[in-house]
């Protein structure tokens, strides 16, 4: 009896409370239901002291709340080894007395104490069981059930596991005795509830015939999930009704939820393995001598590595150069059925999790909230938290927006589930906490039972936090805004074809031109489904947000802001106060090469991709009409001012959402891009050198213009760090800017694919092929001369001009719009830069720098190297200076 007080306890109950319904109800939620309809309301409260319920088998360390009024709110350690009691930590307690509410949030939250920490571990025994099986009605199948182990797998939470364990118990072993108390019982069995059906919709007819049972002794109807008549609830509750058998009671609402989500748990793992054979592997190994990680994968990006790089890939390289002669080509064989049949899987998974959703807890349920809606049964909460955040992280995970787009079946369905369970107050904070995941298996033990018919294995699992459902889709958030954005001249020029008189004669002249043209109806309309899909997300994020804020209070949502991954605008505006992002990356005096590294790429993660003004103005700050801009290409640019051309703005908007998170990120090598705020198509890059290269640290920047026919056609590209066009960098990069790569239809080989090539490939082609360790390979004449003296006297005249300009220039006289990005990246590098400068000294050989840098081996020799050795000065002494200030 202690353990189901607790349980009604833990609700809100009072122990007296509680003791009255219990012996009236023998069910708990139905004694929940009758305690919050007000009927024991009149029962004398009780002073005595139920204990929590204790999790059986399991071993937690719970880090709850303190919080100081100078410093960020720390997890502290709080572990009871003597019987593993779980404590959860009042809401209201982290933040004093904040504001007044009608309830407490743990009146409705049991896991308000837990927060944002992914430091947090869980050890847990899981048990693995022989399944049994069971034919189905048909007399053929044979399906298994659902063994007391796989009901509680990936549950770490201690007070979660009693009451799956409770309701386990009850629904596959205990007598349902009549509860028109005329001495007849009801034995319910394992099959009853716990057969896997392998449909959904098969499982819910199968309990829906028999959970209304008919009594054999008096005929009359009760429910044998929870062991109450129908006429009782319907009472309890006039005007909703019970005449769907499955929303009759909470043991009912868990039961559907948790066997829902293991059939949709094991649909997704079969249409998993299924689809494996269809995709390459996930990342390619990188030849040995390439030691430098470059953040992302270059086979999902880089023509000529789409199945790695192979001897045969390596021994052309060597023999043709970079981008050179070429002939690798993308295999597009089978790519069609493999889109097919992920359409189709994707459209099963979505119907699925719409059956399933139906049984989710929802105030707002077409016709009128059940009783179950209102009091969440605790099930359900695990069975959220173990089973559907698993999934939900999966598909959030996703770091591509046109992926998700083009599977809008399915993540529309997952939007749907989140705004569902954010809109209930008992289960919105889900949406803020961390998902437990199995870290690592501790221990493995085969236990045989005792009459040798099979045996169990027990398993103590690791689990640790990961990121939240909210946090994760933060990062498809900023890839919905920035798709949006560059969805922002198309609707402009819609809006403007709509209302003729406020039209500009850019305009006007763009819509003559247009005159007689065949409409483009088909990517008008790919343009509105991305549009609808982008809303969609903003739309869920939102509804998350503004549930968080009401049930936790801004206080709450504060604290989960800080722990995005970036604040997007709408997310700034729904906070309290104002977070400032571009808080200066401080690395402390003496800090380790760890250290350095955690904070550069803290901050390099934020500075990535931002959006700037790259209009000229005049003196009186107005611009031009149309506008001019500090860009190579701005003649270019002028001449699309105001264009309505659905395909590119398609084009444009994808490659944004990809952009703003997908950018590499790396201590030792990353990509800073600035986009014009008003045209998206205007793109300034800065690259910074890769370890371990004649480049490594410096700043390399271009300037990239997305044209009319983008991405049928290649993206133009300028290189600017050239020293005023006199410094030739590597055979592939020109002194007048020209960059030499396929992709960008400047050299021979495997060339721009229109539709699937992205400027992200041109981009890390760049960074991981030319920017490379042996440059003198790049040119075609050259490429068998490697480790020659000619190839190192070329590394060491590259050197020479990256410490001129592509650091000393550029931090003496910083680009517009990097001036940030190029001090912040020197200063949180001195160190290691200096370190860098000295063994570059060492290397050298002396000769004076030559621009053209033609291969030719100078005999200039002795003083020639003062003027690298003034250069080397002169940048440590202003390395000096950054790392001084940020300090």
């Amino acid at each position: 009896m202690d353990g189901k007080i607790s349980q009604l306890v833990e609700m809100g109950a009072s122990v007296a409370q509680a003791k009255a319904a219990l012996a009236d109800h023998k069910d708990v939620m139905t004694a929940a239901e009758h305690i919050f309809d007000g009927k024991y309301d009149h029962v004398v409260e009780d002073d005595d002291e139920i204990p929590a319920p204790v999790a059986s088998g399991s071993k937690t360390t719970r880090k709850e709340e303190s919080e100081d009024d100078d410093e960020d709110e720390e997890m502290q350690d709080d572990e009871d080894e003597d019987d593993g009691e779980v404590c959860y930590a009042e809401y209201d307690s982290d933040f004093g007395d904040g504001p007044a509410t009608a309830r407490k949030t743990t009146d409705i939250d049991p896991y308000a104490g837990i927060f944002f920490s992914k430091d947090r571990k869980e050890e847990v025994i899981e048990i693995e069981e022989t399944p049994e099986y069971v034919l189905l009605e048909d007399g053929e199948t044979r399906v298994p059930l659902m063994t007391q182990g796989e009901w509680m797998r990936g549950c770490p939470e201690g007070g979660e596991q009693g009451f799956l364990f409770s309701l386990y118990q009850n629904l596959s072993s205990d007598p349902c005795p009549c509860p028109y108390q005329c001495g007849q019982v009801c034995i319910r069995e394992k099959k009853d509830f716990f057969t896997l059906y392998p449909d959904f919709k098969q499982y819910t007819s199968h309990v829906s015939k028999l959970v209304r049972h008919v009594c054999t002794g008096c005929s009359k109807p009760y429910c044998l999930a929870c062991g109450e008549s129908y006429s009782q609830t319907e009472k309890a509750r006039p005007g909703i009704g019970a005449d769907d058998p499955l929303f009759h009671c909470g043991n009912l609402q868990g039961l559907m939820i948790g066997m829902g989500l293991a059939i949709v748990q094991m649909q997704h793992d079969s249409q998993d393995a299924s689809s494996k054979d269809l995709q390459t592997p996930s990342s390619p190994d990188e030849p040995e001598k390439k030691k430098r990680k470059l953040g992302t994968s270059l086979k999902s990006v880089v023509p000529g590595f789409l199945s790695g790089p192979s001897e045969d890939d390596e021994a052309a390289k060597k023999k043709s150069g970079i981008g050179y002669a070429g002939n690798v080509k993308e295999d597009m064989s089978g790519q069609l059925e493999a889109l097919a049949s992920q359409k189709a899987r994707d459209a099963s998974m979505a119907e699925l999790l719409a059956a399933v959703r139906e049984y989710l807890p929802s105030v707002r349920r077409a016709g009128g909230g059940r009783a179950s809606d209102f009091l969440v049964h605790p099930t359900t909460l695990a069975h959220i938290r173990r089973r559907f955040n698993v999934l939900c992280s999966t598909l959030l995970r996703n770091d591509s927006l046109s992926d998700m787009s083009d599977r809008s079946a399915l993540y529309s369905e997952l939007f749907s589930w989140l705004e569902t369970i954010s809109n209930h107050e008992a289960l919105a904070s889900i949406m803020g906490m961390p998902i437990m995941v199995v870290a690592s298996v501790k221990d493995v033990v085969i236990r045989k039972s005792a009459n040798n018919a099979g045996s169990t294995k027990e398993r103590t699992i690791i689990y640790e936090g990961s990121s939240g459902p909210r946090e994760l889709l933060e990062s498809i958030v900023i890839q919905a805004e920035a798709a949006l954005k560059g969805l922002e001249g198309i609707i402009k020029a819609r809006e403007a074809k709509r209302d003729p008189e406020n039209m500009t004669e850019e305009q006007k002249r763009m819509t003559n031109l247009n005159k007689g043209k065949k409409p483009l109806s088909g990517f008008d309309e790919e343009n509105d489904k991305l549009l609808k899909f982008c809303s969609g997300i903003l739309n869920t994020a939102a509804a998350i947000d503004r549930s968080l804020t009401e049930i936790k209070g801004n206080a709450f949502m504060d604290r989960m802001y800080k722990s995005l991954p970036r604040l997007s605008a709408a997310s700034q505006a729904n906070t309290s106060t104002s977070l400032d992002l571009d808080d200066k990356a401080v690395l402390k005096s003496g800090a380790s090469e760890a250290e350095a590294r955690a904070v550069y790429e803290q901050w390099a993660t934020k500075a990535r991709f931002e959006y700037c003004d790259l209009e000229v103005k005049n003196a009186h700050g107005a611009s031009s009409s149309p506008p001019n801009y500090k860009f190579s290409y701005n003649s270019d640019a002028r001449m699309l001012v105001n264009s309505d051309m659905p395909k590119r703005s398609l084009a444009i908007a994808r490659e944004l959402a990809v952009l703003t998170t997908n950018l590499p990120v790396s201590w030792n090598s990353s990509v800073f891009l600035r986009v014009d705020e008003s045209r998206v198509d205007i793109i300034k890059a800065l690259i910074t050198g890769p370890d371990g290269t004649p480049y490594e640290n410096g700043c390399y920047l271009f300037d990239i213009f997305l044209g009319a026919s983008y991405n049928h056609t290649p993206p133009l590209v300028k290189y600017l760090t050239t020293n005023n066009g006199t410094y030739r960098f590597n055979p592939n990069l020109y002194a007048e800017g020209k960059v030499c790569l396929s992709l960008l239809g400047t050299w021979e080989g495997p060339g721009w694919i229109s539709g699937k090539s992205t400027l992200l490939q041109v981009l890390i082609s760049i960074q991981s092929m030319i920017l490379c360790e042996e440059p003198y390979l790049n040119e075609p004449g050259w490429a068998s001369q490697a480790g020659t003296p000619a190839s190192k006297a070329y590394s060491a005249n590259v050197r020479r001009m990256v410490v001129n300009t592509a650091m000393l220039g550029n931090l003496k006289n910083p680009p517009e719009p990097f001036e940030d990005v190029i001090r912040t990246h020197f200063r949180l590098k001195a160190k290691a830069i200096t370190e860098q400068l000295d063994r570059w000294l060492k290397m050298d050989d002396g000769n004076a720098t030559s621009g053209a840098n033609n291969g030719g081996l100078s005999t200039n020799g002795g003083s020639a190297g003062a003027a690298f050795q003034q250069d080397v000065a002169e940048l440590k002494a202003l390395l000096r200076d950054l790392a001084n200030e940020g300090q």
